[in-house]
């Protein structure tokens, strides 16, 4: 057990207190973004997303077609193969201002969208 005289105890109990309540303040801060997009006909639909910048985002892939896909982009350092039908998530790191391209890796020709962060 460690004895600290009353006046030293009251700041350190203060100073711990602000520094949680920053802490959950940063943390609310960095809560995900939550994005969601489908593939239908061999294209994306919505073609374009939109999250704020500094956030981290989940983003939310279905596949309506009956083959499957590779979510692709070099920018966000990401691929992610879905199933025929089927679902996937990922989750990208907090995003700078910017445009992120992305695109079906098995049908690169109409499979095209990007992010746009804010």
């Amino acid at each position: 057990m460690i004895v600290m005289p009353r006046r030293v105890a009251s700041a350190f109990t203060a100073v711990l207190a602000t520094a949680l309540l920053l802490g959950v303040g940063a943390a609310r801060a960095q809560e995900a973004v939550s994005l969601a997009i489908s593939i239908k006909n061999h294209r994306f639909e919505p073609a374009e997303l939109r999250a704020p910048a500094n956030k981290p985002i989940t983003l939310r892939i279905r596949n309506l077609d009956s083959t499957p896909a590779e979510f692709e982009s070099v920018r966000l350092r990401v691929e992610k193969v879905i199933a025929a039908n089927g679902e996937g998530v990922v989750n990208l790191r907090a995003l700078a201002p910017g445009r992120y391209d992305f695109f079906d890796d098995f049908h690169k020709d109409t499979t095209r969208g990007a992010l746009i962060v804010q």
